[in-house]
């Protein structure tokens, strides 16, 4: 098993656990996250659903996010993570929810967001957490490790439930 799978493993048990069911909201990542997650059986126990807002306009359509906010702090924010998160739980039925939005490349860079910058939120707990990273390597590995971290920091937030 790899370790993307052990991962996913984990946060399946973790949510299973607490009896929560997890929405995800992906642009960067394309629905990785979702795909690791679902690749667990029995993962309808404890996955919602997951939404892939890759345009600015679906954004706003499927998770209702103001195109002014967008438009405000461009979609590559941690204010457009946290959004992302609240509105994948706002549409679901899920308890606790992921969100990415990133350039994972080769183009797309702006001045202040490089290729790699990534911006995640988590919505656990009634608290919205959002943090950037920059992270290097090619498209694939970019999105690689965004799955892996915005997993990692998931299974933190619900242990701490």
């Amino acid at each position: 098993m790899t370790d993307m799978l052990k991962l996913a493993e984990k946060v399946g048990e973790a949510l299973k656990e607490k009896k929560l069911l997890l929405s995800v909201a992906e642009s960067c990542t394309g629905g990785g996250v979702s795909c690791a997650l679902t690749e667990i059986a029995g993962s309808s126990e404890w996955f919602d659903c997951g939404f892939v807002p890759y345009s600015n306009s679906a954004k706003t359509e499927m998770l209702n996010i103001p195109a002014s906010l967008i438009a405000q702090h461009g979609a590559v924010s941690e204010e457009i993570a946290a959004a992302m998160a609240e509105g994948a739980l706002a549409n679901s039925e899920a308890h606790v929810a992921i969100s990415t939005t990133g350039i994972a490349g080769p183009g797309g860079a702006v001045p202040g967001k490089p290729v790699g910058t990534v911006c995640f939120g988590w919505r656990v707990g009634g608290v919205t957490h959002t943090e950037r990273k920059v992270f290097s390597g090619d498209r694939h590995a970019i999105r690689e490790q965004t799955v892996a971290h915005a997993l990692s920091k998931l299974l933190r937030y619900v242990e701490e439930i």
